[in-house]
């Protein structure tokens, strides 16, 4: 009996250091068996809502005092990420002649809040991980109106739905499960301590299946436009990363802030893009979000091994537990 927690705390800690190997064999198994796959399109918004339970777990009110202490490079940080993001998506969509439904994907991955993730890599970047966490966890609390309103803005006013379904949906999956896990922790922290060295084990599994249902939804579509739209994605992150950082540092952000404030408007909540767009939207635009999840965490983690070895000034602290996505 003693040892079973050990082995699955020790499986949760692999599956957070091989949480890119497993999203991409997401993408494999959808390939590979997609009409088996697709069946799990249905639960995309239950898995979020899970994954984003676990994330309100993990957050305490000292992860919002740095609104308080730094205003302004909380505010900075959460202008870049919805201005950058958004209409980077839009521009390199309109770039390779992307429409419909690819377009509003990835608009939908543009829009979302930074995931999370992103503290994991700010931590082995030596970025500033608590500027890095408010981030997530404000823009994450903002994401049911202003991701709704820049999807209709950039993506259209013809879409098949309005500004109330989309903030409805966003409530539902995101801000009422991290209200929740925000709630449960204020009041039964000892206990929740307890459970959060595992958590990264429901989210990254959570996360797999939800790559695994989008592609195997859209095998056909990846098959005839997979390598371009594969384009648009690794290019939207990669500007998305250069921008957040260049515009931290024009700014005057300190070199580890700017290391946060550039991963955080690169790495998006793809797995909020994936369920929006199964949920209101077509299976085909949830294709851009799961994309994204497989590359942006290639490349947070390559970006991360770059950092590690060009120390800042300041020094990074180890985050908590968080769930990804």
């Amino acid at each position: 009996m003693a040892q079973r927690p050990g082995a699955v705390r020790r499986l949760a800690e692999a599956a957070s250091r091989w949480f890119a190997l497993l999203v991409v064999l997401g993408v494999a198994v959808g390939l590979l068996a997609p009409d088996q796959s697709a069946t799990l399109v249905e639960h995309v918004p239950l898995l979020l809502g899970v994954i984003m339970f676990g994330m309100g777990l993990t957050l305490r009110g000292a992860d919002f005092a740095l609104v308080a202490r730094r205003p302004l490079a909380v505010l900075f940080g959460l202008v870049a990420q919805f201005l950058i993001m958004p209409l980077t998506a839009w521009g390199i969509g309109q770039l390779f002649g992307l429409a419909g439904a690819l377009l509003v994907g990835m608009v939908l991955v543009g829009s979302a809040p930074g995931g999370t993730a992103s503290n994991v890599v700010v931590y082995l970047a030596k970025g500033d991980v608590a500027l890095s966490v408010t981030l997530t966890s404000v823009s994450t609390l903002l994401a049911p109106l202003l991701t709704p309103l820049l999807v209709l803005l950039l993506a259209g006013s013809d879409l098949p739905v309005g500004f109330g379904d989309l903030f409805v949906s966003i409530a539902q999956v995101v801000l009422l499960p991290v209200v929740a896990g925000l709630i449960i922790r204020a009041l039964a922290d000892r206990y929740v301590r307890l459970v959060l060295p595992y958590l990264p084990l429901v989210s990254v599994l959570g996360v797999a299946l939800v790559v695994t249902a989008v592609v195997g939804a859209n095998a056909g579509t990846i098959a005839e436009s997979g390598a371009l739209l594969m384009l648009a994605v690794v290019a939207h992150n990669s500007v998305g990363l250069a921008l957040g950082y260049g515009a931290a540092r024009l700014a005057g952000l300190d070199e580890s802030a700017r290391r946060a404030v550039s991963v955080e408007v690169g790495m998006q909540n793809s797995g909020l893009a994936s369920s929006l767009a199964t949920t209101h939207f077509t299976a085909a635009a949830a294709l851009p979000g799961a994309l994204f999840s497989v590359w942006h965490n290639l490349s947070g983690a390559l970006l991360a091994t770059f950092w590690a070895r060009r120390p800042t000034s300041s020094a990074a602290t180890a985050p908590e537990e968080h769930s990804g996505a």
